[in-house]
């Protein structure tokens, strides 16, 4: 069977709830493999929730709705403050990218908490923010992010991840809204671990599966070596 955009593997999937320093609840999903233990954990922050944003947002779906089963991945998805999915709305207000702070430390003690492998921030858009801006904390391995506009977050951010030390790999679509690759390379550069990968053709959505399987091809390369390449295909149940 090839995989779609509406394929979904099997996978354990529980809705959960994240209780901010703040005292907010915020909901969200955890899909981990069906039959064994995840060997690294996904952390995903949503692009901006006034511009529709949510945890539902494809490639996160897409990412829980195959990654448990083809790359042994825990995916954490949840709706940031005052955010609303099908799962349901978070308590709360948006917070510009400052509140959120309290989201991004909900998420990692979620995860540390239920003893999960591992934990890899993935931001897209407004999220890639949160990750520069609050994602520098010890629990964290590495992060990724797809389509940084680099606007909440700037050069100071960039300098404190340099000095965090951590992995960080930007997916920058060729024809994207707000930085494309040869900008992002020279903005990227004071961070000596980070790596920017120029995806041709690619936009800041990442529409099409081409480029939905160039990202989750991407992660998975950085966050379970032993599983990249995905396959595009599975053996009928």
């Amino acid at each position: 069977m090839e995989i779609r955009a509406s394929t979904v593997l099997p996978a354990r999937r529980e809705p959960i709830e994240l209780h901010t320093g703040d005292g907010l609840t915020l909901v969200g999903e955890l899909a981990l493999p069906a039959d064994r233990p995840p060997v690294a954990t996904l952390v995903c922050l949503h692009p901006l929730p006034t511009h529709g944003g949510m945890m539902d947002s494809h490639l996160y779906r897409k990412a829980a709705n195959r990654l448990p089963a083809l790359a042994d991945l825990a995916v954490l998805r949840f709706n940031t403050r005052g955010t609303s999915s099908a799962r349901g709305t978070s308590e709360g207000d948006f917070g510009g990218g400052d509140d959120e702070r309290f989201d991004v430390a909900a998420a990692l003690e979620y995860a540390d908490f239920h003893d999960l492998p591992r934990a890899w921030l993935l931001g897209w858009s407004f999220g890639t923010e949160l990750v520069l801006k609050w994602g520098r904390d010890p629990l964290v391995t590495g992060a990724v992010l797809l389509s940084p506009p680099l606007h909440r977050a700037g050069d100071a951010d960039l300098d404190a991840w340099a000095a965090f030390g951590r992995p960080l790999v930007a997916l920058i679509p060729e024809f994207d809204d707000y930085l494309r690759p040869q900008e992002a390379r020279s903005r990227f550069a004071r961070v000596p671990q980070a790596e920017v990968v120029g995806v041709e053709g690619a936009k800041h959505l990442w529409v099409g599966e081409p480029y939905v399987r160039i990202v989750l091809n991407e992660v998975v390369r950085l966050v379970n070596p032993e599983a990249y390449p995905l396959p595009t295909g599975v053996l009928d149940s």
